[in-house]
């Protein structure tokens, strides 16, 4: 996703809330939302998320991939996963709160390799992970309309691989990967008040802003890449309260 992409949508939920500011909007607003004050009388609450992801990589190709014969093709795909993390929430005014959600993402990440072009004899490294993750974030809210309001959040996460083999004797002809990470994350989604609680579907983005690849010369999966920058693509269910 572009930069920009998320800088348009942030300048169109700012124009959005400029014009739910006026006065006219204002009274209506107040008649229209009940759930919604409630919740705004807690300067801080807690949650879970139940979450999809899709992670990859980002792949640099070095020098030797363009010399070598053995690989014409290396690329990563997307691949399903599953996250569960827990929510603190600390409400900064009344449009921003400070988030951090730590957790746990279990994923799968592919690194795919063709040896001939025109042939299908893909070879696919998989690389089966569970992270704990640490991400901390800010969120920006609209004004609410029918105890709903839209939001856009941005933040860095780090992550930790507790299964991670790149120390791991048996992995020596593997490609390795590092077991830390760090990542930029934007993304969106809307706030639905309840009776008893708050739910929150999200979209969101990261990045990787490391190399996470362990070069290793002696296997040429590992010799024709530079970097590999992980790549996730969320979809977040939050209950918060």
């Amino acid at each position: 996703m572009k930069i920009s992409f998320w800088f348009r949508s942030m300048v169109l939920l700012v124009l959005i809330s400029g014009v739910f500011c006026q006065d006219g909007w204002s009274q209506y607003i107040s008649k229209n939302n009940y759930n919604y004050f409630d919740f705004q009388q807690k300067p801080y609450y807690f949650g879970i998320t139940l979450a999809t992801n899709f992670s990859g990589y980002r792949l640099g190709h070095s020098k030797k991939f363009i010399l070598n014969d053995s690989v014409a093709i290396a690329e990563s795909s997307l691949t399903p996963g599953l996250s569960v993390h827990m929510i603190t929430n600390v409400k900064i005014g009344e449009f921003f709160d400070f988030r951090f959600t730590p957790g746990f993402a279990f994923s799968e990440r592919n690194l795919l390799y063709k040896q001939t072009l025109g042939v299908d004899n893909v070879n696919r490294k998989r690389f089966e992970s569970v992270f704990f993750e640490a991400p901390f974030a800010v969120r920006y809210k609209s004004l609410p309309y029918r105890d709903k309001r839209m939001f856009v959040v941005a933040g860095l996460k780090y992550s930790y691989d507790v299964a991670s083999t790149s120390n791991s004797r048996q992995a020596a002809e593997l490609v390795k990967i590092s077991p830390h990470d760090f990542q930029v994350e934007g993304g969106f989604g809307m706030q639905m008040f309840f009776d008893y609680f708050i739910f929150s579907p999200e979209i969101k983005v990261s990045q990787g802003i490391g190399n996470t690849l362990i070069y290793n010369d002696n296997i040429i999966e590992s010799r024709v890449l530079e970097k590999l920058l992980s790549r996730v693509f969320t979809i977040s269910f939050h209950f918060e309260g």
